[in-house]
């Protein structure tokens, strides 16, 4: 009799955690994804702790599609390769900005499909190019398992764990096929890399350079509660291995994915010939800067899959899609300084320091002058008004000096014949651009970038050492060469700043493991 009582009260206990999972999810969708709060938060924090309370109780009743996976799962020692059951390959990129990559595209579709000019015009479905990281996302009868990264196209990396976080992506999806991929990006908003880099910034941490380095770090943590910590969001916009069909069209799919609850850009039409694509294409870059998160383009696809099927793919490229990007955003500002920044190898390269001046979606405060050779063609001074943007919407450069804004007190720079950090001698050799300091490992610059080179994940892949602690490890004379690296203890770890004892332990753990590297 006691054991059916047992029976009946876990049973209780295992729809109860059950129906919290239900009722905390669909609190989600509504307050993350519909902006439609339906409850307050005093009554949402009430249910979420009772789950938490029973899970810690009767881990053996926790579900997979769990609120509770959206604050961290344990930390993971190493990244886990995964191959794609269908390749995430890239789209084909238009490299002329104009409205001539509109019909260049909508020329070569046409071609393929063989159409006349008496055809009627090719349907295609308009979506935002977003600055973010590809992922894959695999669902088993309505159940989040597994999330991959696009890697090469062909194998990917797993952050299951990390896009379990994500609070805009359903962790249970009812009604779905037994097996449905979804594709689409993570990316971050505007709004959350500021309070991010803010962070950073407080904490003496090195700042994201833009929204898409700041999404990729947090996504490929190993620890997934701090990706919890960082409020990525996610919009779908394709589809990968399914066992069933749910549309025939691009926009059909969509419009199904946002019904099943996952986030899709409103930014998006159908389109019919290359007219109506430049006019996306123009009407999006009005509202690029408006938009909560970073684009660098729009996308056009053609709308139905069996045209897709049709067309097939390219060297690695579908023929059916492509990017048509923008134009590098370009803004003035002044040269505060120019100072040199002393690279592994020796490398004395000058650097602009600049007012600080907003450029597509980032703050540039310094830009690269590369070399001597740069800086002397280039022309700029100290004082001097320049034009800058970022390369590829990414690299801060510098593309021309303003000179008839040339102040009367501007000043040249000349490279320095030793180098600014040890006082070694700095030589060019004959034919060469780059004036290189001779201190090798006894300069301080040249041994904490050997040794972030060293640890870096195409190296010997120790997680935990960066910039910061690199410098501290040579400026205390504990690493004097690479090899001293293996002779740190924990107690020098311990004994830095922001390093508790379990960091200690994870970061001699990593060195340890790069041994068998």
């Amino acid at each position: 009799m006691s054991a059916k009582k047992d029976s009946a009260k876990d049973l209780e206990i295992q729809k109860r955690m059950e129906q919290l999972a239900d009722e905390i999810n669909k609190h989600n969708q509504a307050y993350y994804v519909d902006n439609n709060p339906t409850i307050s938060d005093e009554l949402y924090d009430s249910l979420f702790q009772e789950l938490v309370r029973l899970e810690q109780q009767y881990p053996q009743f926790k579900t997979l599609f769990s609120p509770t996976e959206r604050v961290g799962a344990a930390a993971r020692t190493e990244a886990v390769k995964v191959k794609h059951k269908i390749p995430l390959l890239s789209i084909h990129t238009e490299t002329d900005y104009t409205a001539q990559g509109a019909y260049d595209f909508d020329g070569r579709v046409r071609r393929e499909l063989e159409l006349t000019p008496q055809d009627p015009p090719v349907e295609y479905d308009c979506e935002l190019k977003f600055d973010g990281l590809a992922v894959n996302i695999r669902y088993e009868k309505g159940i989040l398992v597994q999330a991959t990264t696009r890697g090469d196209g062909y194998e990917g990396e797993d952050v299951t764990a990390n896009v379990r976080t994500i609070k805009t992506l359903p962790l249970k999806v009812e009604n779905f096929p037994d097996i449905f991929e979804v594709r689409g990006e993570v990316i971050l908003h505007k709004s959350e890399f500021k309070r991010i880099n803010e962070e950073q910034k407080a904490e003496g941490q090195k700042l994201f350079a833009n929204p898409r380095n700041a999404a990729a770090g947090c996504l490929r943590q190993l620890d997934p509660s701090v990706t919890a910590r960082r409020n990525l969001s996610f919009y779908a916009y394709g589809y990968g291995e399914v066992s069933e069909t749910v549309a025939n069209k691009h926009s059909e799919l969509l419009d199904y994915l946002k019904s099943k609850g996952f986030p899709v850009a409103d930014t998006r039409v159908l389109a019919y010939g290359p007219e109506e694509l430049q006019n996306f294409h123009v009407r999006v870059e009005k509202i690029r800067d408006d938009l909560p998160f970073d684009i660098d383009g729009v996308v056009y696809k053609v709308n139905s899959f069996a045209l897709q099927r049709s067309l097939g793919f390219v060297s690695r490229e579908p023929r059916w899609a492509c990017a048509h990007k923008y134009p590098p955003q370009e803004v003035q500002t002044v040269v505060q300084d120019i100072t040199i920044q002393v690279g592994r190898t020796g490398k004395l390269t000058p650097v602009a320091r600049l007012k600080p001046v907003f450029v597509g979606g980032t703050t540039i405060s310094n830009a690269s002058l590369h070399n001597e050779e740069f800086l002397q063609n280039m022309g700029v001074k100290i004082g001097d008004t320049v034009v800058v943007r970022r390369a590829g919407d990414v690299i801060p450069e510098i593309v021309r000096v303003i000179k008839e804004l040339r102040p009367d007190n501007a000043r040249d720079f000349v490279m320095p014949e030793f180098c600014p950090v040890c006082g070694s001698h700095a030589y060019k050799e004959e034919g060469e651009k780059d004036r290189k300091c001779t201190g090798g490992l006894f300069c301080q610059a040249q041994c904490v970038q050997s040794i972030l080179h060293f640890v870096s994940r195409k190296a010997m892949g120790i997680d935990g050492i960066g910039e910061k602690l690199a410098e501290q490890l040579v400026e205390k004379g504990w690493v004097k060469n690479i090899s001293d690296i293996y002779r740190l203890t924990k107690e020098q770890f311990v004994s830095l700043e922001r390093m508790g004892e379990k960091s200690a332990d994870n970061l001699l753990a990593s060195i340890e493991k790069s041994k068998r590297t």
